[in-house]
């Protein structure tokens, strides 16, 4: 390259190194200028605004100020109100205390001239002031007696009437409503034979099959006492009806030997406990009581195989159940209680005959011992007379138990046996001294005995009940209880000439 031209290229680079300087130079010059100018606009806008924010402060503060002033204007406006109703309160209040200052003394006058004016009375009267105030009272009540008596007497006597009317209703609606068979079926105790042959199969060789099927079902079983038929004896009912269907079965299958007698007896035990429950629990559910133990629902079942007079007890307390859930609607009173405890009112009889004691007592005590309420105990306890029916609900159990046991045909007793048992009765009333009359009434439930005044006294009387209960239990035989009722009547009686 030539010399000229690297002094070229070197000179203009100098010149181009130079303009950039003086460019930049410039450029920082003019950028200072505007910087100290947006300060200067800040300062001057700053100064604006804490000039004008002072003077917002300003007012501010005046208008507090006046605010305050009011404030404070109003409030001694409020005290001097203040005193000025408590110097009237003041000025009241003196006043009312010489108002009660005067009244007091007033009263004190009137309470003198009251005591000088009673002890003149006391002196015309020669009487003092409790004196007069018992002869007082004691002639107004000989005044109202007469009247309050015969108020009683007759607000007694509607009550009645309307209570006999009311109960007539209730009844006869019940019984209208509830629709049954009027005779339940009887429990079988006999069973026919086929022929000679199969009733010396039962019997076996020495008596060993009858022998075993007595051990094993705890009945008496007699084969020679009706031609064609065995007859079961035994206080259980549930015995005896597991041995109805254990010989059923054994008649039925043909192979009758004390092994096969056992295992069929014992076949027949778990039939008659599962029938047993089954019944217990659709009586229950039928007549919607729940909540009944299994205890008692066993107990109930049990009744399925009792008859009183030939009416199934088990279907007797369903339907007294029925009948007492809608009297008991009717008259307001616990249908749950009511319900429960007709349902269970006959349960003693399920074990009466190995408990000594009357069913109603028995009952009492089972519900009592599986967690029944006292109510329904009582209700149970009550469902005959010999117990006072202290509550509404154990008189509608007593009431339902008449109407369901003594109503025609509901149970198979003749008219013979009938008449003969109120004969009975009334003769053993009539056996002792001092008996004008005697009267077997209520279908058997009742004794009603008329005694001679002028030999029997009250004391007498009442002896003479405990001796006649005492002798119909002691020679009759009767369900549930009878009521001995002695009246004696004294009638004075004299003319006026």
């Amino acid at each position: 390259m030539e010399p000229i031209t690297i002094i070229l290229a070197l000179v203009g680079l100098g010149v181009g190194a130079g303009g950039v300087f003086v460019a930049e130079k410039v450029r920082k010059n003019n950028t200072s200028a505007k910087a100290d100018k947006i300060v200067a606009d800040a300062k001057k806008e700053a100064s604006n605004i804490l000039l004008k924010a002072s003077e917002e402060v300003k007012k501010d503060e005046d208008e507090r100020r006046r605010e305050a002033k009011k404030a404070e204007t109003r409030i001694a406006e409020r005290e001097n109100n203040l005193d000025k109703k408590l110097d009237d309160l003041d000025k009241r209040s003196e006043k009312l205390r010489k108002g009660e200052d005067e009244l007091e003394s007033l009263k004190n006058e009137i309470r003198e001239i009251r005591g000088k004016q009673q002890d003149k009375l006391e002196k015309i009267a020669k009487l003092t002031r409790d004196e007069a105030k018992e002869k007082l009272l004691a002639m107004t009540e000989k005044d109202v007696r007469g009247d309050l008596l015969g108020m009683i007497s007759k607000l007694k006597k509607d009550a009645e009437q309307n209570a006999e009317e009311q109960a007539a209703v209730i009844l006869l609606a019940a019984m209208e409503r509830l629709g049954r068979d009027v005779a339940a079926e009887r429990t079988v105790t006999a069973l026919p034979l086929e022929n000679d042959e199969m009733k010396g199969r039962i019997i076996g060789k020495e008596g060993r099959n009858i022998q075993a099927l007595q051990r094993a079902t705890g009945v008496d079983i007699l084969v020679d006492e009706t031609p064609g038929m065995i007859v079961l004896s035994s206080f259980d009912p549930v015995r005896r009806q597991t041995a109805r269907l254990a010989l059923e079965m054994l008649m039925k299958d043909g192979r009758i030997h004390p092994g096969r007698i056992e295992e069929v007896v014992e076949k027949a035990q778990k039939q008659i406990d599962k029938e047993v429950v089954k019944a217990g629990e659709d009586a229950a559910r039928e007549v919607r009581v729940v909540g009944l133990p299994p205890e008692l629902i066993h107990l109930l079942g049990e009744l399925k195989f009792r008859t009183s007079y030939g009416q199934n007890v088990l279907q007797h307390s369903i339907e007294m159940a029925q009948l007492a859930g809608m009297i008991s609607d009717d008259l307001g009173t616990n249908t749950r209680v009511v319900k429960t405890a007709t349902l269970l009112h006959d349960i003693g009889k399920a074990v009466s005959h190995s408990v000594e004691g009357k069913h109603h007592h028995i009952g009492a005590e089972l519900a009592k011992k599986y967690g029944m309420s006292d109510e329904i105990a009582h209700a149970i306890e009550a469902h005959h007379d010999d117990i006072d029916a202290t509550t509404s609900e154990a008189m509608v159990v007593r009431i339902v138990d008449a109407v369901s046991a003594a109503r025609p045909g509901a149970r198979n007793i003749s008219a013979e046996n009938f008449v003969e048992r109120m004969r009975d009765l009334e003769n053993v009333a009539t056996s002792f001294d001092g008996i004008d009359k005697a009267y077997a009434i209520s279908a058997g439930r009742e004794v009603r005995v008329i005694v001679v005044p002028e030999r029997i006294d009250d004391l007498s009387a009442i002896k003479l009940a405990r001796d006649i209960a005492n002798k119909i239990e002691s020679t009759m035989q009767y369900p549930g209880t009878i009521k001995v009722n002695v009246i004696r009547e004294t009638r004075a009686t004299e003319y006026a000439k």
